[in-house]
């Protein structure tokens, strides 16, 4: 099982290997049906969504998860660790939320009293437990649209949605948990500019990037 922002070869080969591709809306669903087609859910590229997406489900991240890192032998695990795990998740994160901790959580509640701290599931287990609210970026999305006028929002997901929403809902106070967070470097690889080139050299006869998907 993967995630939707990986590589369009990567999800070929989950597709091949009978598997599926998931959202950050719908990883439970997506869990739920891998864990109905066998006995562990292996999760890429993410970690911290696959752990935080079992938590949410009721599974133990102590006993029931270990984590892959394809540089040592069996992932670095034993086989009986292996065997007993119910998910096996890749040993890779998002850079962007994993920037985000409790101690920026903690100074936002000092700075700012009655503020609702929400946060993306790709963030650390720790972080999601010590935040008010965790959820999809559709989830951010509706809690902060939704919410009375006047709340303040600290939000731990990729600061150009956070930004939108502070230009957006002027009167609600919305601001990144990480004041000096960047752009997300991965997300910016799919840009109306490269679309624009794509579309352009197709008009001219020029296949770029191309990705054969095989059955």
């Amino acid at each position: 099982m993967t995630y939707i922002n990986s590589a369009a070869n990567l999800k070929a080969f989950v597709g091949e290997h009978n598997g599926t591709v998931c959202t950050s809306t719908n990883a439970p669903t997506g869990v739920q049906w891998a864990l109905g087609q066998g006995d562990k859910v292996f999760f890429f590229p993410d970690q911290h969504l696959g752990r935080n997406t079992g938590v949410k489900l009721g599974y133990d991240p102590d006993s029931e998860m270990i984590v892959w890192d394809p540089f040592k032998p069996l992932g670095g695990n034993t086989r009986e660790s292996i065997s007993s795990a119910k998910f096996i998740l890749w040993k890779g994160h998002c850079s962007v939320h994993k920037r985000f901790t409790v101690e920026q959580i903690n100074q936002a509640r000092e700075r700012n009293p009655g503020v609702k701290v929400l946060v993306h599931p790709e963030c650390e287990l720790e972080v999601v437990r010590a935040a008010d609210l965790n959820g999809s970026t559709e989830y951010i999305l509706a809690q902060i649209t939704q919410s009375e006028p006047g709340s303040v929002w600290a939000v731990g997901t990729e600061i150009n949605l956070v930004n939108r929403l502070a230009n957006e809902l002027k009167d609600k106070t919305i601001f990144c948990l990480d004041e000096q967070i960047c752009p997300c470097s991965t997300m910016y690889r799919i840009h109306p500019s490269f679309l624009l080139w794509t579309l352009e050299n197709l008009i001219a006869g020029n296949i770029v990037k191309e990705t054969l998907l095989t059955k």
